[in-house]
């Protein structure tokens, strides 16, 4: 029975040993390809490429529908762990329809280093990093409001930035967020030692403390990822002017995000007006 127990602790040990080196692996799953490929998809997508003040490429942009610049709006899209930005042109298209002569959107999808064809290591403080210096200069321009959309592990992402800077971010779209992801690795790995080991934790929760602005939350009932009850958590945590959406029969990667859904249009009419009714 000893040699058994002295076993299993062994074990035990070195998967957690395991788990220390090799967790990025478990966290981030990017898709890389040539800047050139990108910029010939971004092209048939009707997006720009999105480049920085020394010329390098952070990201893909849709431009402004016309409409004067104290009507433009702009939301800046922080994506999930999978995958990289070009595939979130379903934002483009879900708020590119809102316009109507009432307000003119841009969105832009910004890319993680690592991602895509961006080079740099992928941790969450170069991707904080990253975010604040494009932020701190998208700012710089005056002419309309800036939103944040943080997706999954981009809420953590959205979450940061907006805490960062709460006078300067009119509100927040999060799409499938959890607490902190601390929470959701214990969720999946109750046995091991996550909240000790863990290195990138992203504190959505945390950094939503301190952001005073409106907050529209969209969740999937049937998440297999980010456990509903963690971003309901969230939701209901937050003491700020704040509005829910969840679609039951949904999973992480299938919540209904085709352009002619009726919640764009309710979630940036909360943004941008001011809703503070809950929708359950």
């Amino acid at each position: 029975m000893y040699v058994l127990l002295s076993r299993g602790a062994l074990l035990y040990l070195a998967i957690v040993i395991l788990l220390l080196l090799l967790q990025r692996h478990f966290i981030y799953f990017p898709a890389r390809s040539r800047e050139e490929d990108l910029l010939r998809d971004a092209e048939n997508y009707g997006l720009m490429p999105w480049r920085d003040s020394s010329s390098r490429l952070i990201g893909w942009r849709s431009g402004y529908a016309d409409a004067p610049p104290l009507l433009r709006d702009r939301l800046v899209v922080f994506h999930g762990n999978a995958g990289y930005a070009l595939h979130r042109s379903y934002y483009v298209d879900g708020f590119r329809g809102l316009t109507e002569g009432k307000a003119g959107w841009e969105i832009l999808l910004f890319e993680y280093p690592g991602y895509g064809a961006r080079p740099g290591a992928t941790t969450e403080e170069n991707i904080i990093r990253a975010g604040r210096l494009a932020l701190l200069e998208l700012l710089k321009d005056k002419s309309g409001r800036v939103f944040l959309l943080g997706e999954s592990l981009g809420s953590g992402v959205a979450a940061r930035l907006a805490a960062e800077n709460p006078e300067s971010i009119a509100g927040l779209f999060l799409v499938t967020p959890f607490t902190s992801l601390s929470d959701v690795g214990t969720k999946h790995y109750p046995i091991f030692p996550v909240r000790l080991i863990l290195r990138d934790r992203y504190e959505v929760q945390q950094n939503l403390e301190k952001y005073p602005g409106p907050v529209a939350f969209l969740m999937a009932g049937q998440d297999e990822i980010v456990p509903a009850e963690l971003g309901r958590k969230l939701f209901e945590n937050y003491p700020g002017r704040k509005r829910l959406w969840i679609q039951p029969g949904a999973g992480h990667n299938t919540l209904d995000v085709s352009p002619d859904a009726a919640w764009w249009r309710e979630v940036a009419d909360f943004l941008t007006l001011g809703t503070q009714h809950i929708h359950r």
